[in-house]
C-alpha cells in the first residue's frame, strides 16, 4: 500500500507551527523556572507534543533558549530600524520609543527572561548574539552621531541616550511590580503603556531636539 505525501507546503506549516508552540511553551517555563529548572519533558508535556517532536526540532534544551534569545534580539532589530539617517531624528526617536515599548507590551516573558539571562552573566547568550547586538548599537549610535554633526540634535553621547531608552523601554515588563507600585494599579494597561510613551518621547525629545517642542 503506497502512503500519500505530504506536501512539502504543508509540511513546512507544520513546522513552522510547532516550532512557534514549542518556543512559546519554552518561553513561559523558562521564564517562571530559570533555565536550571526547566526540563524538556515539561516542554513536551505542555506542548502536547512527544518529546521525541522536541529533539526533532532542537537538539538541546541550550538549542531551544538560543532561539528565544535570537527571537527578542530580532524584535529589539525591528524596533531599530526606525533609527535611520535619512529620518527626523525627532520622528525616529518617537517611532522607536513606541516601537520598543509595544514589543515589550506584546513580549514581557522574553523581556524578563532576557534580563535574567543577562543580570546571570549571560551564560548562554552566544559570542555571536552578542557581537550582533553590539555591531546594532554601533550602527544607529552612529546614525545619532552624524544628527548630531549636522546640528539636528544636541551634543549627547549615543551610546548612553540608547542605554537610557532601554532601561525606560522595557521597565515596565521587567520590574513589573514595582512599575506597579508606581503606577497604583495591579496590572500595566494598554492605556498606562500608551502614557509611558508620550512621557518618555515627550521628555527626550524635550532633551536632544535643538529648539523643537516635543512631540507626542
Amino acid at each position: 500500500m503506497t502512503m500519500p505525501r505530504i506536501s512539502p507546503r504543508i509540511d513546512e506549516k507544520i513546522r513552522a507551527r510547532n516550532i512557534r508552540l514549542i518556543l512559546d511553551v519554552a518561553t513561559d517555563v523558562f521564564s517562571r523556572k530559570g533555565f536550571d529548572g526547566t526540563r524538556i519533558a515539561e516542554i513536551a508535556e505542555l506542548a502536547e507534543l512527544p518529546k521525541a517532536n522536541i529533539y526533532y526540532y532542537f537538539s538541546s534544551k541550550e538549542e531551544i533558549y538560543s532561539a528565544i534569545m535570537m527571537r527578542l534580539i530580532a524584535g529589539w532589530d525591528e524596533a531599530l530600524t526606525n533609527i535611520r539617517a535619512d529620518r527626523e531624528p525627532a520622528d525616529a526617536l518617537r517611532d522607536y520609543i513606541r516601537a520598543k515599548l509595544d514589543y515589550t507590551r506584546k513580549n514581557p516573558r522574553e523581556s524578563r527572561l532576557f534580563a535574567s539571562e543577562i543580570i546571570q552573566g549571560a551564560r548562554f547568550l552566544s559570542l555571536k548574539d552578542r557581537a550582533h547586538m553590539r555591531m546594532a548599537t554601533e550602527k544607529h549610535a552612529a546614525v545619532i552621531s552624524q544628527w548630531i554633526r549636522e546640528g539636528r540634535m544636541a551634543a549627547i553621547n549615543p551610546r548612553h541616550l540608547f542605554i537610557m531608552l532601554w532601561a525606560t523601554t522595557q521597565f515596565y515588563s521587567d520590574f513589573q511590580p514595582l512599575a506597579c507600585d508606581a503606577l497604583g494599579t495591579k496590572t500595566i494597561r494598554p492605556v498606562d503603556y500608551d502614557a509611558a510613551a508620550d512621557t518618555i518621547v515627550r521628555t527626550v525629545l524635550a532633551g536632544v531636539i535643538p529648539s523643537s517642542p516635543a512631540i507626542p
